[in-house]
């Protein structure tokens, strides 16, 4: 506001300035043609008053003005043979003789050409034009006091309308910065209050919005609005993220305790069970055979929880081995043959089910790493075999799109839960909340395969309605030797 005020008040300066010089400039121009028509006027009436040849050598100024009678008009004339007089017309009309002390101020500008400005003692400033006439020298001038007033007062007039104006533009500008800056205003408040909202911990929604009305994207302002509104939605969104993430991690936790306590549970008493056996032969003498027989089935029981808690491990290690970029081995890759070995091997897994496996002639040869690629093919099989009843057809297909490889795996079971589905490739999620053996697993065999396909730079996806299900694995159709391309 000051800014713009300071700029308009010098441009209206420098316009009253150029206005008063331009009017001043052309009151002077209007001065000096009059004092040519007063200086001919009075020139004309002292020679008349002359008489012919100078015979009227005494006449003086005021004789002379008594005839012209000019208001403010200066007449100052010294002849050569005699004493030098000058008279000035008062704004009443009446001549009054100057003192000679202000003839004496101006008796060297009797030899001035053209017309100059002085200044008089107790008169003031006058324009004046010096010659000579019959016998005398002359001077006439007239007063600049009008001048001087007339641009005065327009200088005073113009600063006054100048301030009134700045004024009027100051109030103007308030009204119209605090009007368009009230949208901005409103983005602040709405920063402050979601800036006070306690974000570190628990389920937080970010209600607060800048309004409709504020967040218009046709003006500069509201597109900060806007952008705010739009940031705070991503917010929400992320904090309900985190949010999920934290009640799935808790759940996660739970289900891997109690994975980790079962198979715990299972060696300490195993374990207990062969030392007990042991200490029982030594100390009964009892059979070497039936110590044996114990230790081995209790030592059975220990290596395959301590599997279960070992392919637990693995899983959480190769997906973090996956977030850093590690684990993938690429090489040459048959996705035909591995669609082929992976359906063989879910055979004898799930005899209830009919597998079907739809390949091309010419196999699809991609650049990956061949025993990660087979893990997702065995994952998508194993959740189609786990998740729907016996007697579902379960397909499998391979083929080459443009230039990608892909991968479908299609049942005609119940579908997947819409509650879930969103949800279905993040880490922890299960579709079964259960821990049941058949169905309850620990929600992270689909995001190990999302992982494992990410890394590949593939995609992967779902489409589920009731009867028809299809999991699709979308890969680069890579060159079949990745060194030499």
């Amino acid at each position: 506001m000051v800014t713009i005020t300071g700029i308009v008040a010098l441009i209206l300066v420098g316009i009253a300035v150029a206005i008063s010089a331009a009017l001043g400039q052309i009151l002077q121009e209007n001065l000096d043609a009059k004092l040519q028509q007063t200086a001919n006027l009075t020139v004309q009436t002292y020679q008349r008053m002359q008489g012919p040849l100078g015979s009227g050598a005494d006449v003086t100024a005021a004789d002379t003005l008594s005839q012209v009678r000019q208001q403010g008009a200066l007449f100052i004339v010294r002849p050569f043979n005699g004493a030098a007089s000058g008279a000035v017309v008062e704004s009443d009309g009446t001549v009054t003789e100057l003192t000679d002390d202000q003839i004496g101020d101006v008796l060297n500008d009797l030899t001035r050409t053209g017309v100059d400005s002085i200044d008089i003692h107790g008169l003031g400033e006058y324009r004046v034009v010096a010659g000579q006439v019959q016998g005398a020298g002359v001077l006439i001038g007239l007063p600049l006091s009008e001048v001087r007033n007339t641009v005065t007062q327009i200088i005073t007039a113009v600063l006054i309308v100048t301030a009134a104006g700045l004024l009027l533009i100051a109030l103007a500008i308030i009204l119209i910065v605090r009007r368009g800056l009230r949208p901005l205003r409103a983005v602040a408040d709405t920063a402050t209050r979601v800036a006070a909202l306690p974000m570190s911990e628990g389920a937080v929604s970010i209600n607060e919005r800048v309004a409709a009305d504020e967040a218009d994207e046709r003006t500069e302002i509201g597109r900060v609005g806007h952008a705010l509104n739009t940031l705070l939605d991503h917010i929400d969104s992320s904090l309900d993220a985190r949010q999920r993430n934290e009640e799935r991690m808790r759940r996660f936790v739970a289900d891997a305790s109690h994975e980790l306590r079962t198979p715990l549970a299972s060696i300490r008493g195993y374990s207990e069970l062969s030392l007990r056996a042991i200490r029982q032969a030594e100390t009964n003498g009892g059979s070497a055979r039936m110590t044996v027989e114990t230790t081995g089935q209790s030592l059975e029981r220990i290596q395959a929880q301590s599997l279960r808690m070992t392919t637990l491990v693995e899983d959480l290690l190769l997906l973090a081995r996956l977030d850093e970029g590690q684990e993938l081995v690429y090489g040459s890759v048959d996705l035909t043959r591995l669609a082929i070995e992976s359906v063989a091997d879910a055979r004898p897994a799930g005899p209830e089910h009919d597998w079907v496996l739809e390949v091309g002639e010419e196999p699809v040869v991609i650049a990956g790493d061949s025993g990660r690629l087979h893990q997702v093919a065995a994952n998508l099989l194993a959740n189609a075999r786990t998740h729907t009843p016996e007697g579902t057809t379960v397909t499998v297909t391979v083929s080459r799109e443009g230039h990608d490889a892909v991968l479908r795996v299609h049942d005609d079971g119940p579908g997947v839960d819409p509650a879930v589905k969103d949800e279905l490739f993040e880490r922890f999620s299960r579709a079964d909340r259960s821990r049941a053996r058949k169905t309850g697993g620990t929600g992270l065999g689909l995001s190990i395969a999302k992982a494992i396909v990410d890394a590949h730079g593939g995609t992967i996806s779902v489409a589920s309605e009731p009867g028809d299900t299809t999991f699709e694995v979308r890969l680069p159709a890579r060159p079949a030797d990745p060194t030499a391309s």
